[in-house]
């Protein structure tokens, strides 16, 4: 049986990604971020798919725990790093690579927690201003873990772009030279390319990159969509039409009664709503496609639910395929309708959602 909401995978897409990260950063290694239920695509799986990769990159220590359990050998940092000794013997004993990015880590270290040695990532703060030591104090932190023995030596440095998503904002470049001149003369690997840095800052390139939403197929750009960068989409969301109806000029549609009927309209409900991770502020208007045909959503997106005006589908009926985003409707574009940026579509699909494998021609 065909679920009432699904999304489809195209998994050869993530290798073509990842082929297009290394055309953009040759000679650098890759750490394939796919934290956050790989983007909401769902972590095992993306792993299984990317394990061309050099290493993984999740957030949190129970991600990388997981991934471990699964049998994925890989170097694996967790980019928020640990907060007590108990994450600490967590990440040591499965041997997942910490970013250190506070003094109350160093803290922990020197505690003692744990015998195993780990590698870390020392994250220095360029203006991001959310994890990282300042510049004035990398020096004194860096020896600090120099002399650490649960460390394993050299000591990798990372930093993380604010604005690289804007060609036009010159903060990246600022970013990119304060990281260079502060660890200059520092042993250790270094990696500052997030998705947007390996697409448009060149300059970013070093001995790793951080590829995240790119390799997804979206493009970390407001003005572009993947597939216009080169990238091929991954995920596509469908449903189906559940009732077709007519409603008279001047009916109101949905809750609130928000779109009102300038004529006799002809509406079709589809079965998916912000139950499934559809956005529920998609304006009116926002684009679906029926039978491959675009039509307007009208109306409230509800909870299992949403309407489109089928003016221009005189033939659509109950059981018609519906397709919200994909390779022919990019979920930039839906993103841009609803307010917001596709990383919240993609990681924002329920469990209730069925994700279906299907292997593609790319």
């Amino acid at each position: 049986m065909i679920p009432a909401a699904y999304a489809e995978l195209n998994l050869n897409a993530l290798q073509h990604n990842l082929d297009k990260v290394h055309n953009c950063a040759p000679g650098a290694k890759v750490m394939a971020v796919i934290k956050a239920n790989g983007y909401g695509h769902g972590l095992i799986r993306i792993a299984e798919a990317l394990k061309n990769a050099d290493a993984f990159a999740v957030a949190r220590v129970d991600e990388g725990i997981r991934l471990r359990k699964a049998g994925f050998s890989h170097r694996i940092t967790v980019l928020e790093g640990f907060t007590c000794a108990e994450e600490l013997q967590e990440m040591q004993h499965y041997q997942l690579d910490s970013v250190v990015h506070c003094l109350a880590q160093l803290d922990i270290f020197n505690a003692g927690a744990g015998q195993q040695a780990i590698a870390i990532w020392l994250k220095l703060d360029t203006g991001m201003n959310r994890l990282g030591f300042r510049a004035e104090e990398i020096h004194e932190v860096y020896q600090r873990l120099s002399d650490c023995p649960l460390i394993k030596q050299p000591i990798s440095l990372m930093t993380h772009f604010a604005n690289a998503d804007d060609i036009s904002d010159n903060k990246t470049l600022k970013q990119i030279s304060l990281f260079k001149q502060t660890v200059a003369g520092l042993p250790g690997e270094c990696s500052l390319a997030n998705s947007a840095a390996i697409l448009g800052w060149e300059t970013s390139l070093s001995d790793w990159v951080r590829p995240g939403i790119m390799l997804y197929g979206i493009s970390p750009f407001s003005d572009a969509t993947g597939q216009q960068l080169g990238l091929k989409p991954v995920m596509s969301l469908h449903s189906r039409l559940i009732a077709v109806k007519q409603v008279d000029a001047g009916d109101t549609v949905g809750y609130g009664g928000t779109w009102r009927c300038e004529k006799a309209t002809t509406l079709g409900v589809v079965a998916i709503g912000y139950g499934d991770g559809y956005p529920r502020y998609a304006k009116a208007g926002t684009p679906v496609l029926i039978n491959g045909r675009l039509v307007p959503l009208i109306g409230r997106v509800s909870m299992d639910m949403m309407t489109v005006d089928l003016e221009t589908q005189s033939d659509a009926k109950p059981g018609d395929p519906v397709t919200l985003w994909g390779e022919d409707l990019p979920v930039e574009e839906i993103a841009l309708w609803a307010d917001t940026i596709p990383y919240t579509l993609v990681c924002g699909v329920t469990q209730r959602v069925q994700l279906v494998e299907k292997q593609h021609d790319c």
